[in-house]
């Protein structure tokens, strides 16, 4: 896919005109499921950074169904775009953790709904069976369907820290099992995590450059109130980057002149609720910060992986 000319880099809505030739939105849903890192099978607690109140929109409650949440995404946006269609994101947790026979039917409750045209399943790279993959691979023959992988960081010393409880061997195995089963598969990105710096980074793009992904997410590592890192900061356990934004988006531009230049970006920063969000607060909205790093972009003449 082509670096669109006035921007610079590859946009995510442009691969999604690859696929479809209407507008179309996610739905977030929360299915319920649990993680491997919060249930004492990896570990306990979660990843020190997560709360799903975080980003959790209103309508996407586990106290409702999957059809009931589709129905309220679909009343919210339709009130813009009358036209729209819809993916059913399952977003909070890990979202294959569970029996292959709870899956099928939680993706084929999303499926069966109207205007829902595909399903995008956010998962960990540990946490991929290959009789899920199967499936999957099956599935993507009829329908659109992506798996994103949270990915966080290309090193295993910062995913020990942040109580991830997989390796970066873990994400390679899984982005190449996707890969060749022909599914799509995305990776997502936290820049600014305890310990690392620019030259983490870039060598994170570059590993994530060399795996057969279609899609990328990255945002800033915040901090939310009630969470382990947010202690953890308050006690001097870790030393954080508080960034301005101007700060955070030339970080943005240098990873991204080391990204593979047709790898498709979909975001460069989230913005949690005010009343969680502890630092960093900017009083940006996300398409304010987007177009600000796009005007830098463009004045730069800056070009994705420029120096890949």
């Amino acid at each position: 896919m082509p670096i669109i000319d006035n921007v610079g880099y590859c946009d995510y809505g442009d691969f999604l005109r690859r696929y479809f030739d209407c507008k179309v939105q996610k739905i977030a849903i929360d299915a319920g499921f649990a993680c491997p890192n919060r249930d004492g099978t990896k570990g306990v607690g979660g990843c020190i950074y997560c709360n799903n109140q975080s980003f959790n929109p209103a309508y996407c409650q586990t106290k409702i169904t999957v059809a009931e949440q589709i129905a309220r995404g679909k009343e919210f946006f339709a009130r813009k775009y009358p036209e729209m269609k819809y993916l059913a994101y399952f977003q909070a947790y890990t979202n294959t953790y569970a029996q292959l026979s709870t899956l099928k039917e939680l993706y084929e409750e999303a499926l069966r709904q109207s205007d829902v045209l595909g399903i995008i399943i956010a998962t960990r790279p540990d946490c991929m069976p290959e009789e899920l993959l199967t499936y999957l691979s099956e599935l993507s023959k009829t329908h659109f369907v992506m798996v994103e992988y949270g990915v966080e960081t290309s090193h295993d010393a910062t995913l020990k820290l942040i109580n991830r409880g997989h390796t970066w061997a873990d994400v390679e195995d899984a982005v190449t099992r996707t890969a060749e089963a022909g599914v799509l598969c995305g990776a997502h990105l936290i820049l600014g995590l305890p310990g690392e710096d620019m030259e983490h980074f870039i060598a994170t793009a570059k590993r994530i450059s060399a795996l057969p992904l279609h899609t990328v997410k990255m945002h800033q590592l915040q901090v939310i109130r009630g969470t382990r890192l947010a202690k953890m900061w308050a006690d001097g356990e870790v030393v954080l980057k508080d960034w301005s934004a101007d700060e955070y988006i030339d970080v943005c531009i240098e990873v991204l002149k080391h990204l593979r230049s047709d790898l498709a970006v979909e975001r460069f920063v989230s913005q949690s609720p005010a009343d969680l969000l502890i630092c960093p607060r900017w009083g940006l909205k996300n398409y304010e910060f987007t177009n600000r790093l796009n005007n830098k972009i463009k004045a730069q003449r800056i070009r994705q992986g420029s120096d890949a």
